[in-house]
């Protein structure tokens, strides 16, 4: 291949997206020897230097875009979605379109240093301006999805197409799944449930799809034998090719250990965990293989403070072993300090007297927790990105690896379902065996996918090497 040929990358401005982003480059970079340059504003460009290994073999470029969060009645330095409130999320995403100019800027500089365009240009699905800045400097733009292929078409189809404003009924269809594929109104975030094509959140979305439409192609964060179903549907309702190109995530996490952590960790650089990590690891070797259930909510999310109540009472009454990292409840800032009073009196007390769990407040290294031995199950808000709303649904119906507890923030959960629900997931046998094996089997297909040995490779390594070979042809042309 041409080392010479450069790609520039545009990842949107949080960190589930950008360290997808950084993923993807190493990989590209490695399997090409491309010039990879990543672009963003100062203190994520920050961010994802930190989370880079000094002595990684990996050579990416980045490239810091002005950006003045301020300017778009934003606090200072608030560069992505962390610790930002959802009315303040959106005007992040409104205030991200600025960096279209800047974009454009890097892209002149590049081509009177290298006498040609870039090869392309991989944005995030929320910059479809990226296409049109591409196209002006003439080179292709190709979209990148974080999350995987399901979840994707379910909500960009539902934020271009807004099918629950066109039925009375709780159930409906949404435009690209099939007739016996029906999505429920509880199952929306309230911005979608509230969107109706004047708010400012589908206004936003549907602008940025619908130039995404206009792309060679798109890469999604996804395995092809984990989703066949939503990649054929997904390919075929934005007719264009779809590169699944996942997981990107570090290839220790696909592991059930607790030896090869320290790999994993430096993506969090810049995070303080709520307990250092060698005490979680400490703490996970001593308990049963598939005994811990692990309960988080996201970084940027939280349940209410009855749910949050019942679901402690439920969890101690389940008498499984358990990490939880808690958050203020609803209605109190999320970075706030947290209340023991929001927890069932002498709750925690007694979780640390019978060492049968360990309650972290702020942030926890997930995917060292996730990818240990004695993890079994884990307590979500279903996040994948920026599609949470929709991956409940594949994760049950479709992959048959979940159970649901509760839809919505402000649903009403009892303690007694709460632990009904965690010794159904944690059973040995029955449904929570079921979902283990099945989870087990899905876990060797990804290892598949993005294993090379010789001349065989997994079917998300091909798929970078077919992306790549297309892009070269299509400078050709």
């Amino acid at each position: 291949m041409d080392s010479q040929e450069h790609i520039v990358m545009l990842p949107f401005l949080a960190h589930g997206h950008l360290i997808p982003f950084l993923a993807l480059a190493k990989q590209l970079q490695e399997r090409t020897g491309f010039t990879i340059t990543i672009a963003s504003t100062k203190l994520n460009i920050q961010y994802l230097r930190s989370s880079i290994s000094t002595d990684s073999d990996f050579k990416i470029l980045f490239a810091e875009l002005p950006f003045c969060s301020s300017a778009h009645d934003l606090p200072p330095n608030s560069e992505n979605t962390e610790n930002l409130s959802l009315d303040r999320v959106i005007k992040l995403f409104y205030a991200s379109q600025s960096l279209e100019y800047p974009l454009l800027r890097l892209l002149n500089d590049i081509i009177d240093q290298e006498g040609r365009p870039p090869l392309c240009i991989i944005s995030d699905i929320f910059f479809g301006w990226a296409v049109d800045v591409a196209k002006s400097v003439g080179t292709v733009n190709v979209s990148f999805s974080t999350s995987g292929s399901y979840g994707t078409l379910a909500y960009v189809s539902f934020c271009l197409n807004l099918p629950h404003r066109f039925t009375d009924s709780d159930e409906f269809l949404v435009p690209g799944f099939p007739e016996s594929v029906r999505f429920h109104r509880s199952q929306l975030h309230q911005y979608l449930r509230a969107a109706d094509g004047t708010d400012v959140w589908s206004k936003f979305m549907q602008q940025q799809f619908s130039r995404c439409l206009e792309s060679y192609g798109w890469l999604c964060n996804s395995v092809e034998e984990i989703e066949p179903l939503g990649l054929d549907l997904l390919m075929k309702y934005i007719r264009l090719p779809v590169w699944a190109i996942g997981p990107l995530i570090p290839p220790a996490a696909l592991k059930s250990s607790s030896s090869s952590h320290a790999s994993i960790s430096r993506q969090h650089a810049g995070k303080k965990p709520g307990l250092p990590l060698e005490k979680f690891l400490e703490w996970l070797d001593l308990q049963s293989p598939d005994s811990v259930l692990y309960i988080s909510f996201g970084s940027q999310n939280t349940i209410g403070a009855p749910q949050m109540m019942q679901l402690a009472i439920g969890l101690e009454g389940s008498r499984k072993s358990f990490i939880w990292v808690v958050r203020p409840p609803l209605g109190f800032d999320l970075n706030g300090e947290f209340r023991a009073e929001w927890l069932p009196e002498g709750f925690e007390e007694r979780i640390k007297q019978s060492r049968r769990g360990l309650i972290v407040r702020n942030w926890a290294p997930q995917l060292e927790i996730l990818s240990h031995k004695s993890t079994g199950a884990f307590l979500s808000h279903c996040g994948w990105n920026s599609v949470a709303t929709f991956n409940s649904k594949i994760l049950m119906e479709e992959m048959g690896v979940s159970v649901e507890l509760t839809r919505g923030i402000q649903s009403v959960i009892e303690a007694k379902e709460v632990k009904r629900v965690i010794e159904s997931a944690m059973d040995e046998h029955g449904k929570g065996g079921d979902m283990r094996k099945k989870a087990a089997e899905f876990k060797e297909l990804i290892k598949l996918a993005v294993r090379e040995e010789g001349e065989e490779k997994g079917s998300s390594l091909k798929a970078v090497d077919d992306f790549v070979g297309t892009i070269l042809y299509k400078r050709k042309e």
